[in-house]
């Protein structure tokens, strides 16, 4: 299936409550098709509204993170197989991978390796004791997830080229820590615009601040698309 330049983005509802969520997603209208539901969302009642907006027709992305003992693993996807998400994320560690693949059996559930956060850089990983830099370690994971059989990789869009080299071309490459220009970075490191990205040869953008906080979500939303779409042509 071929994706439009709109199903290409997705927007983080990354608020405290659900009715600020109805509010987001009320405000942005047509102009969004793709919705993330993270931890902040997902425990004060995120599940319910992922069920709900899937019946509306929306996309959903729960970036959940997973990671535990295989078994965990394995039956915490299987549950989640159930709700009719789109996209489920898992820290791309081989055997959590393995599991995951196995929970989610023959559902349509797309399953994420997390390489590594777009809010690390270099020296964050020799903080956290590893010994290989942002690219190295990206590379590493996404060779695991494409062994694993997953789905796709979540990476900054500064490795989704040399990415694409690995997973193969039926891997979705999913970028968050893009940041349209002139907007504020905050806590990302790794960042690019919407059309960098693209060009790169991202599938999907997350994009959540900048649309968020803009005095017009819809417009913002929409000058994203409007990116994507040229990037594309």
């Amino acid at each position: 299936m071929t994706l439009s330049p709109r199903d290409r983005l997705i927007v983080p509802l990354d608020v405290p409550s659900v009715e600020e969520a109805r509010d987001i997603v009320t405000d942005l209208g047509d102009s969004v098709s793709f919705y993330k539901i993270g931890y902040q969302l997902g425990y004060a009642g995120g599940f319910d509204l992922a069920r709900e907006l899937i019946s509306e027709g929306k996309d959903i992305f729960m970036d959940l993170k997973l990671l535990d003992i295989d078994n965990t693993v394995e039956m915490g996807v299987a549950s989640i197989s159930t709700l009719g998400a789109k996209f489920l994320t898992i820290h791309a560690y081989p055997k959590a991978m393995r599991a995951a693949v196995a929970g989610r059996g023959k559902s349509g559930l797309n399953l994420l390796g997390v390489t590594v956060l777009t809010s690390m850089d270099d020296a964050d990983l020799n903080d956290a004791g590893y010994r290989f830099s942002a690219g190295e370690l990206v590379a590493q994971r996404a060779a695991d997830a494409r062994a694993a059989g997953m789905d796709g990789i979540v990476c900054s869009a500064h490795e989704a080229s040399a990415m694409r080299a690995i997973v193969g071309p039926d891997m979705a490459i999913v970028t968050p820590g893009i940041r349209p220009e002139g907007t504020d970075v905050g806590d990302q490191k790794r960042v690019m615009t919407p059309k960098m990205a693209m060009a790169e040869g991202a599938d999907y953008l997350v994009v959540g601040r900048p649309v968020l906080t803009a005095s017009n979500r819809k417009e913002m939303a929409r000058s994203i698309v409007a990116d994507i779409e040229a990037a594309l042509s």
